[in-house]
């Protein structure tokens, strides 16, 4: 009788689980907004030291970059694919300090440091004093998906970014004007001798090419991306020349895994800009991501705990941009201006230079 009852019961349950079927990997699968945030170097950039025109010309690059990453994210392309784009648009504008368009170091070179990390492999790659690869963002992820390396510098980095493919220019393809003429007065200020000019650059202008820009404008440029794709995956990249007249090879914080450039999905995606040495120490990139994901704190609170509170008062200046898997995005910097922007799937781009800007 017992065995009855049960075999009874059985077949009334049986039925009910046949008619809920277990959910598929595609209803489980959570669709993130893309999001996306840029800067162009931090300094001390004020109304006052840019004509009309040239805020123009900035704003436009920046925009051209933004939109070039978002529509990477727009068609499903990853966080990676993402900063990528943007990045090599920045480097190839001689706008910014990244690329052709980077400072000079003493010696009268351009030396080249960049960085990318994907947030949802915690895989990295990063190359620093690279004179000939045209794209350095290309070369650090190149390192982080080609090699067993995370950071490779001077010529083998060049030599290894030839060794896959990535396009190889001449020395002389960074140069420009307006960067040389910033060169030439630092050493002056600082009493050091000036370097013939390098070799394949253009004649001398009669006029000066600092047309429109104060010698410390882009004291602390740098350029760097964050994003956040559609799977809910973040990545980070920075590029830079670094500092104007720098000397002895010197490496800043952009290539610098945890100081200038970070990424993880448990927590976020940092790219910094700023005086490299105190990013370095000071790990700050890392430094957000961690009070983000051990402090619980908001990706703004915790940005603006370490640019405002940590840096500023040991005049540590420079600036963030951050974003977070649950789509939040942030900005923090300590000095009169940062070139920056930042648009999220279905938003409005934001784009702002000096301090009194959204």
């Amino acid at each position: 009788m017992q065995r009855m009852l049960l075999l009874f019961l059985l077949a009334m349950i049986t039925p009910t689980f046949a008619q809920s079927p277990a959910p598929s990997a595609s209803s489980a699968r959570t669709t993130h907004k893309w999001a996306v945030v840029l800067h162009g170097g931090a300094g001390v950039i004020e109304r006052n030291s840019m004509t009309p025109e040239a805020e123009k010309e900035y704003r436009a690059g920046i925009s051209e970059a933004l939109h070039a990453a978002a529509s990477v994210l727009d068609r499903g392309g990853s966080s990676v694919d993402a900063v990528e784009a943007a990045i090599r648009i920045l480097e190839d504008n001689p706008l910014f300090n990244a690329g052709r368009g980077a400072v000079f170091a003493a010696d009268g070179t351009n030396q080249l440091d960049a960085a990318i990390m994907d947030g949802k492999t915690m895989t990295a790659g990063a190359v620093a004093d690279v004179t000939r690869t045209r794209h350095p963002i290309s070369l650090a992820r190149a390192v982080m998906e080609k090699s067993p390396h995370v950071m490779l510098v001077g010529p083998g980095a060049d030599a290894f970014a030839a060794s896959v493919g990535l396009e190889q220019v001449p020395p002389s393809f960074f140069f420009t004007e307006r960067r040389w003429e910033s060169l030439v007065r630092e050493l002056k200020r600082e009493h050091l001798p000036i370097p013939p000019r390098p070799a394949g650059a253009p004649p001398a202008p009669a006029h000066d090419a600092a047309f429109f820009e104060t010698p410390d404008n882009h004291k602390y440029g740098t350029v760097g991306v964050v994003a956040l794709d559609r799977a809910g995956n973040v990545a980070a990249g920075t590029s830079t020349g670094g500092l104007t007249a720098k000397r002895w090879d010197r490496v800043g914080d952009s290539p610098i895994i945890g100081a200038g450039t970070y990424a993880s999905n448990q927590s976020c995606a940092v790219s910094g800009t700023g005086i490299g040495e105190y990013f370095i120490r000071y790990t700050v990139a890392r430094t957000i991501c961690a009070l983000v994901q051990y402090r619980g704190m908001t990706l703004q609170a915790a940005a603006d705990l370490v640019i405002q509170k940590q840096l500023a008062p040991i005049h540590g200046d420079g600036g963030v941009i951050a974003i977070a898997p649950d789509g939040q995005m942030a900005w923090s910097f300590n000095t009169p201006g940062m070139f920056r922007a930042r648009l999220a799937e279905g938003g409005t781009p934001v784009v702002g230079i000096y301090r009194d800007e959204p």
